[in-house]
């Protein structure tokens, strides 16, 4: 190595010197030239060989080697010991030289040490491997340099200076020196994150941070501000935007522009206003920094939004609870530890019928039956030792007819952090459970009215077996003996016995709603006037019968003769009552009605109802006995007067229609039963009144042909039935089941042309019985024979054709004019 050009012109001039002095002058004149000497290049050696001879210049080659290795040992003893790594690149981008810092940051690397090496360059974020830009600008500026991280082996990065510098007098020579920077750019990364973090907690602190000057302008302001006043940060700080620009409404006169609020330039409370319109109510903290004529201000920005709006929250929810105890459905009272009412509500003040002044301040007990005091006092020091009521104290109130009232106590308070009792009273809730206990006490009736319907059911259906036997050998009986003689009027007096106990089951099964009914639709004006004069005759001479019709009535689907019954028992009904004389008025009308009406535990739906109001003058019902007065066999009449049952038929009939009845009554001041029925809606068209045929309109002509299947399990209806046929001239097959009669059907050994069954019977009864002979003889008609009505079954059946009813109890001319009727339809 050399010192440069200098060092060569030197030594240079020292040889030709040497040429004209001779060779000791110029020994000793070389000599002392070479001391300057880094590097004697070959081409000077030889030159001073030629110029000194051969001794010479073997003397003169000694010193300079010696010289020369002492300054090569002073360099490279530099360079190693410097704690940057120096590399030295050949043109061609091999190793020419590198210190032992270099090895250390990056052992392992030899030959072309670059293509090992992966970097990024800090300022420009250029990608690793293209050193050659590096070396480039070297050449063509004289130094290169850029901040680098390099990959080291063991995974880890570090930072390096790296410059790039050419080596004079070595074309393509560059030194590369890495100077560790590692300590130094982490501690720069660490300055750096906590001022990211510092700004991070200033603009998303949960208050706002800003800083204006003495007009009001924008020095700084944090993110949280700007994001609620809905404008950029940029346009906030680069702009005009000044404080007073957001403000709702106009400053204060006198405010300076960088404390627009009351009370100074230190604190205040300003509404700010966002540009999406949002309000902000806020509470400015700042302190003003004085420079001359110019200032700035720190201040700091409360949202007090929310908590106006908790405060407001509290207010409604006070209010709503104000609201709550005032207006509450219930009865509720607060009461201090020595039982005194010290708040009540409307709810309450109405339950026991007391303005507030006179339940303010009263002692709770006072309020209460005497006999329910005790039960109220113990619910009291239940509460009192915080024991929870699982069932509320059934109370009476005073001063109240039979009002009643289940009573919640709770405890306010509890116990203080000392353990002291902080118990402020008590909470008492009163639920007027009057109505209940009279829904429950109707309930019951109802219920004992309808276990009373199903027993009168049950017993009038074995009692219509029992008749239809009675009544049809009877029948039978009268075949053999003509009007004059004596047994014919014994018989005669039998049948009729058996026939007011018949009328009396179809009052019990009209009662219990399982009577047999045959529906039509009428007009009601056109039955009461047939009626009419039948009623006049009914209630006798002393007693006035008014008949209001209402103008255009409704039609209604009803069995005429059950309405008939209906409205002579309410007339007998009340020509006993009026036993002086009086007046029955019978009223009709329309009645179309847009809610429930609510009588008793009776609720009528909303619709529209044809009214029959029968009211007289008689001696009224007692309020004790309305309750009862559809029960059947109940009665005020004296014993021997009546059987307790037209009352109950008129409720069992009203109701199996589809109906309403109610009634209205004082002591002394007459009775009123308003029946409302349902309005027949369809494109059935009236049919005329009738009087119910009974026996009267049976056919003279009874007699017939063809095969009976007669199915009954009651053997005497069998026996009777089957008789009765047989002398009108059919050929009758008897079953005393359904399976039996399918047996016979399945056999098929008589063609049949009638089935006739009882609905009722064990196992398979008579639509279990018609439903499975349909399957092998679809065509084949069915007279039913019950004590039920025939809807008990009907709906069982379907769309089923050519089902018959016939009721029990039956005479003798009723089933055969019954079967005729089927066998004749059937030839037709």
């Amino acid at each position: 190595m050399v010192g440069g050009v200098a060092g060569w012109m030197r030594a240079l001039g020292a040889i030709s010197v040497a040429f004209s002095l001779g060779a000791g002058t110029a020994t000793a004149l070389l000599f002392f030239q070479i001391s300057d000497v880094w590097l004697l290049r070959p081409a000077a050696l030889i030159l001073a060989t030629l110029a000194l001879g051969a001794g010479a210049a073997s003397v003169v080659a000694w010193h300079m080697h010696a010289l020369l290795s002492k300054r090569i040992d002073l360099m490279s003893q530099a360079l190693e010991a410097s704690s940057t790594a120096h590399l030295i690149l050949t043109p061609a981008g091999g190793m020419a030289f590198a210190n032992a810092a270099f090895y250390r940051f990056f052992p392992g690397l030899t030959g072309s040490p670059l293509a090992g090496l992966v970097y990024r360059n800090e300022t420009d974020g250029s990608a690793a491997t293209d050193f050659a830009r590096l070396k480039e600008e070297a050449q063509r500026t004289g130094r290169a340099a850029s901040i680098v991280a390099m990959r080291q082996p063991e995974g880890g990065i570090s930072w390096f200076n790296l410059s790039v510098s050419p080596l004079a007098g070595r074309a393509g020579f560059t030194l590369w020196s890495f100077e560790d920077v590692t300590s130094r750019h982490e501690m720069e990364q660490m300055l750096r994150d906590e001022r990211m973090k510092l700004a991070d907690f200033l603009d998303n602190a949960p208050v706002g941070f800003y800083s204006v000057d003495q007009s009001g302008r924008f020095l700084f302001v944090n993110e949280a501000l700007a994001s609620w006043l809905g404008v950029p940060l940029s346009e906030l700080i680069e702009g005009d935007a000044q404080l007073t620009d957001f403000l709702d409404a106009p400053p204060p006169a006198g405010s300076p522009p960088h404390a627009p609020f009351e009370g100074g330039e230190t604190r205040g409370e300003v509404t700010l206003k966002g540009r999406q319109g949002r309000l902000i109510h806020a509470l400015i903290t700042q302190s003003v920094v004085r420079d001359g004529d110019n200032l700035r201000t720190r201040s700091v920005v409360r949202d007090l939004t929310p908590e106006r709006e908790w405060e407001e929250q509290l207010r409604l929810s006070r209010q709503r609870f104000r609201r709550f105890f005032a207006n509450a459905p219930v009865g509720i009272a607060l009461m201090d530890r020595e039982g005194h009412i010290e708040e009540a509500n409307e709810a309450l003040c109405r339950l026991v019928k007391l303005e507030p002044q006179e339940v303010i301040g009263k002692p709770l007990l006072g309020f209460l039956h005497p006999e329910d005091q005790g039960a109220a006092w113990a619910g009291l020091t239940a509460a009192s030792q915080g024991k929870s009521m699982a069932d509320p104290v059934e109370v009476r109130l005073q001063g109240t007819r039979a009002k009643s009232a289940a009573l919640f106590i709770s405890r306010l308070g509890g116990e203080t952090s000392g353990g002291e009792d902080s118990d402020a009273g008590f909470i008492l809730h009163f639920i007027d459970t009057t109505e209940q206990k009279s829904l429950q006490a109707q309930f019951s009736q109802s219920q004992k009215m309808q276990a009373v319907g199903q027993l009168a059911g049950g017993v009038a259906h074995d009692f219509n077996n029992l008749l239809t036997a009675m009544i049809g050998f009877c029948d039978l009986l009268l075949l053999r003996f003509r009007p004059g003689d004596p047994s014919f009027a014994d018989i005669m007096q039998i049948k009729q016995n058996a026939n007011r106990a018949a009328n009396l089951v179809r009052q019990l099964l009209a009662f219990s709603r399982q009577q047999a009914l045959q529906p039509r639709v009428l007009a009601v004006t056109d039955v009461l006037a047939e009626l009419s004069h039948l009623l006049r005759r009914l209630i006798g001479e002393n007693i006035e019968l008014k008949v209001v019709h209402g103008r255009e009535l409704w039609l209604v689907k009803v069995d005429q003769g059950q309405l008939e019954q209906v409205i002579i028992n309410l007339a007998v009904n009340a020509r006993d009552a009026m036993a002086l004389g009086g007046i029955l008025t019978i009223r009709t009308a329309n009645i179309a009605s847009d809610s429930e009406t609510r009588r008793g535990y009776e609720i009528m739906p909303p619709g529209d109802y044809v009214m029959i109001e029968m009211t007289d003058t008689g001696i009224g019902i007692p309020k004790e006995n309305q309750a009862r007065i559809f029960e059947p066999f109940f009665s005020t009449k004296e014993v021997g007067s009546g059987t307790g049952l037209g009352l109950s038929t008129v409720y069992g009939i009203v109701k199996q229609t589809g109906g309403f009845v109610f009634v209205d009554s004082e002591t002394g001041k007459g009775a009123k039963f308003s029946i409302f029925l349902p309005r027949h809606v369809g494109a059935e068209a009236a049919e005329p009144a009738r009087a119910d045929p009974g026996e009267t309109g049976a056919q003279k002509d009874l007699s017939g042909s063809g095969t009976v299947l007669l199915v009954e399990d009651e053997d005497p209806v069998r026996l009777f039935s089957a008789r009765a046929l047989k002398n009108k001239g059919y050929h009758v097959i008897e079953a005393k089941s359904g399976e039996q009669a399918l047996e016979i059907m399945a056999k098929g050994e008589t063609r049949i042309d009638l089935v006739v069954t009882d609905v009722v019977m064990p196992k398979l009864d008579g639509p279990g019985l018609v439903q499975a002979l349909r399957r092998t003889h679809p065509d084949m008609k069915v007279i039913f024979i019950s004590g039920y009505t025939e809807d008990s079954f009907r709906k069982r059946l379907g769309d089923e054709r050519d089902i018959h009813f016939l009721p029990k109890p039956f005479s003798l001319k009723q089933l055969a004019g019954k079967v005729k009727e089927v066998m004749q339809a059937e030839t037709v």
